[in-house]
């Protein structure tokens, strides 16, 4: 399905007249064609000032839901040090309010999940555009000769954390992927009555072209998965599912009750900056759990290794059954030893995880137990 040499290869672009953002350029890049015609992507595209005869990492930004392209989120890497691209992903460009951006006449498809788009032939339905918009985004940011092209990660939101975990399984190239809030089994978590409306034969077509379970097996680069306990559309059951099947290194940063949103939500958790750090410009990484946990009785517990010292670990724990969305969460203090964070299993709880956070705030889960 993907031609992978040709979405590898650094699309043309030009200027978007029009936009202007401190900094940045505003571009329009070539994507795959739409119903037989050409169409193209905007994008920002932010490169500071590095140092001389020094190459800067970089960041793919994909967004999600309701979203576009947006600036102030390049400008957030940018302000790190790293060169930074953010793409528009179903053929708007930024003008206009959240939700209701203005269609480019040369776009591609509308977005979201391309439900009504499953009887057309593939090439013109939203995901396969999306990923490809993604991964020629990413070609185009590393082909900037300010730009380390070994040195380049990505992450997305919500629906952008959906491609991301397809991208991720396409996309070798990428030394990190950090997709937030979103996963696969898509028929197993908050959007599965969407694609039950599908009927028998588009629900399995779409979760058998679309779904990111089918790509995540071949995802290779190690992955930090940013999300919440009660997300009201990536489930922790179909989160676990999906961070089991890449070959590469994986943490999760789970906290009970993240927001889900663009902003400071989506886009600032410290964990992300940490991750991309530790591997895109040799910083101090998040702690490393070396025991995904054990029990005995009540008694459970989890062992790791870190380069910072951890501040302090929590049990998370709900009683609750039934819908994911709605389940209460609590949480207890959990005992610190060298290398070893231990917590005794309140009764009557039905699922329960460790969190670990170092001396940054940044937090590492092990993965839950039902």
């Amino acid at each position: 399905m993907w031609d992978t040499a040709k979405l590898f290869q650094a699309p043309k672009a030009a200027p978007a007249e029009g936009f202007q953002a401190e900094g940045m350029r505003a571009v329009f890049y070539d994507g795959l064609p739409y119903h037989g015609k050409p169409t193209r992507v905007f994008a920002w595209l932010g490169i500071p000032k590095g140092e001389p005869d020094r190459k800067l990492p970089g960041m793919v930004l994909v967004h999600g839901g309701g979203g576009t392209a947006f600036a102030n989120w390049v400008k957030l890497w940018n302000d790190r040090g790293y060169a930074a691209i953010s793409m528009d992903t179903c053929g708007c460009v930024p003008k206009g309010s959240y939700g209701n951006w203005e269609r480019d006449a040369q776009g591609g498809p509308p977005g979201w999940g391309g439900w009504r788009q499953i009887a057309d032939p593939r090439e013109d339905q939203w995901t396969y555009h999306a990923v490809a918009q993604a991964i020629l985004g990413h070609s185009l940011l590393r082909a900037q000769p300010e730009v380390d092209a070994d040195r380049i990660g990505l992450t997305g939101i919500s629906w952008g954390g959906y491609l991301a975990c397809i991208v991720a399984g396409l996309d070798h190239r990428l030394k990190c992927v950090v997709p937030v809030y979103g996963c696969g089994y898509t028929n197993e978590h908050g959007f599965a009555g969407n694609v039950a409306t599908l009927g028998k034969e588009g629900a399995e077509r779409w979760m058998r072209w679309w779904d990111p379970s089918v790509y995540l097996p071949d995802a290779k680069a190690p992955m930090a998965w940013v999300t919440g306990t009660n997300d009201f559309a990536y489930t922790m059951n179909a989160l676990q599912k999906s961070y089991r099947l890449p070959k590469g290194p994986r943490t999760l940063c789970i906290r009970i009750r993240m927001p889900h949103g663009h902003g400071p939500a989506g886009e600032a958790p410290k964990e992300i900056a940490a991750f991309a750090g530790s591997i895109l410009k040799g910083g101090e990484p998040l702690p490393k759990l070396t025991g995904q946990g054990g029990r005995e009785g009540n008694q459970v517990w989890a062992t790791f290794e870190s380069k910072r010292p951890v501040a302090k670990a929590e049990l998370c724990f709900t009683r609750d059954l039934g819908k994911w969305q709605d389940r209460k969460w609590e949480a207890l203090a959990a005992q610190l030893a060298p290398g070893k964070a231990t917590a005794t299993l309140p009764e009557g709880a039905t699922v329960y995880y460790l969190n670990l956070f170092d001396d940054r705030g940044c937090v590492v889960s092990t993965e839950h137990v039902e």
